[in-house]
């Protein structure tokens, strides 16, 4: 099937999404049964009738076929291929281990009550295994929905209503980065009308319409949602119609709040007097969470030390033998609350490099604050190498066993980077900076300064163990695949 027989057809038809949804599914369902199977042939052999569930239990290959459905309804019924999810976010792998787990309480409960001795070995076999397989299916799909997304495929038309600074600001954050979201802006509707129009290179998006109109508008324009943008010009009995008008169209409501950047972990929604709220838990920079991580970045730092002995051993032979100077090359960079500290990372440049910075600047293909450049001359052969795979930041772990870094943060500036900061920025310095982070697996070097600024921001904001356990594996895949390093 060609991408353009499942592209959008305008609302209500959205065929593309149903397609992808189906072919999830037939994964979905091949996955469980495969797991299913292969459990049970481990765990009782082939002979489908041979092995009973209790003296009067059922054989079984029923028990694996019975398990194996709930399964799967556990996989609809958590809503795991909801369009809204797929292919972004974190809620996506969150309901299928949900389903997972729901399956395997289910299970154990009947069990429980009608006494049928079912192996739990066969079941911690079974789901937790099928649960890892069904992830690395859906990050396949993901990376390939990415890519079609990114070539402007399989996106969902919304028009954008709300105040145009914030309106603007919004098309700003939807057009940067790396444009895996599901999202295509097709209008927006502003307070003033067709009077009205976006700035700079946003002027060529048309203005539909009034927010009163929008409804209207968003159908005219064949949209698939409104994204409500800043509500400060919209009453509550303007956005109450403004739901009802869209009832009428067949077209979703999405509202976006003005705050961004949070995380859904630190943040709750209650209902009162028909006003749903949304509570947001301030960050944590310090108590047990912090000094847990504090005690894994210098366990873990110490556990890759150990195990990299000998690669680190011969790197440091490699960078000595192929150009005069010190195997480590150390630079002062700023750390938590501001404090400098001296980094180290293999040398990868020739001796004097510093000093012949200013005659390259005019050359620069960073992004105006951070210097890089692809084929720099002051980099050395076995240098390009160890960037292209990040092998000169190791002896950074050395800097996570002192304590001036953690395994995973924010990008650790340069005190000439700090002085062109604002207030705002600044932020990034109340935790330790970090060896990888957000920038290093979102696009590492190619990332513009304000895309950088904002995964920097977001981490120290929202940071969680398990949003570092996420980066840590994504730096892994990001290390081999070399993307945006030199």
């Amino acid at each position: 099937m060609s991408l353009d027989s499942i592209a959008p057809a305008g609302v209500g038809a959205r065929p593309w999404v149903k397609t992808i949804q189906r072919r999830i599914g037939f994964t979905d369902a091949f996955v469980v049964a495969l797991i299913m199977v292969a459990a049970h042939g481990v765990r009782f052999g082939w002979d489908p009738f041979t092995t009973l569930v209790g003296p009067s239990g059922p054989a079984y290959w029923w028990v694996t076929v019975a398990v194996s459905v709930l399964w799967l309804l556990q996989l609809g019924w958590t809503r795991s291929r909801d369009a809204r999810i797929l292919g972004q976010g974190p809620e996506e792998y969150q309901r299928i281990g949900t389903a997972g787990w729901r399956t395997f309480a289910i299970v154990a409960i009947i069990g429980f009550l009608t006494q049928w001795h079912i192996s739990r070995g066969y079941l911690l076999f079974a789901l937790p295994l099928g649960t890892l397989v069904l992830f690395g299916y859906r990050r396949a799909w993901r990376m390939w929905l990415g890519e079609q997304r990114r070539l402007g495929n399989l996106r969902q038309r919304v028009v954008i209503a709300g105040p145009r600074r914030t309106v603007e600001q919004m098309i700003g954050r939807l057009q940067a980065g790396d444009r895996e979201h599901g999202y295509e802006v097709v209008g927006v509707c502003l307070p003033g009308g067709t009077s009205v129009t976006l700035s700079g290179d946003l002027a060529d998006i048309p203005v539909l319409g009034s927010i009163s109109g929008a409804a209207a508008a968003a159908n005219g324009a064949g949209a698939e949602y409104i994204v409500l943008a800043g509500t400060e010009e919209v009453s509550l009995q303007e956005a109450r119609r403004l739901e009802w008008a869209l009832e009428d169209f067949g077209i979703g409501l999405i509202v976006a709040p003005s705050l961004s950047d949070v995380a859904m972990p630190r943040v709750a929604v209650s209902h009162v007097a028909g006003l749903p709220l949304m509570h947001v838990d301030p960050p944590r920079f310090s108590g047990p969470s912090r000094a847990l991580k504090t005690a894994a970045d210098k366990v873990g730092a110490l556990a890759i030390l150990a195990v990299l002995s000998v690669p680190l051993v011969a790197i440091a032979i490699a960078v000595k033998v192929s150009s005069p100077g010190p195997v480590l090359f150390r630079q002062r960079r700023i750390g938590l609350a501001h404090q400098p500290f001296e980094m180290l990372k293999f040398r990868t440049m020739y001796i004097g490099a510093e000093t012949r910075l200013e005659g390259i600047l005019e050359d620069n293909e960073g992004n105006g604050v951070h210097f890089k450049m692809r084929q720099d001359p002051r980099v050395t052969p076995v240098g390009r190498f160890l960037r292209r795979f990040s092998l000169d930041e190791l002896p950074q772990l050395l800097n996570v066993v002192k304590g001036d870094m953690s395994i995973v943060g924010p990008r650790p500036p340069l005190p000439r980077e700090v002085e062109m900061w604002d207030e705002d920025v600044s932020r990034r310095q109340l935790v330790r900076p970090g060896i990888t982070g957000l920038w290093q697996v979102s696009g590492r070097s190619d990332l513009s300064w304000e895309e950088s600024v904002r995964l920097d921001l977001h981490y120290t904001q929202n940071w969680t163990l398990g949003l570092d356990t996420i980066i840590v594996l994504r730096t892994v895949w990001a290390v081999v695949a070399g993307r945006g390093a030199y």
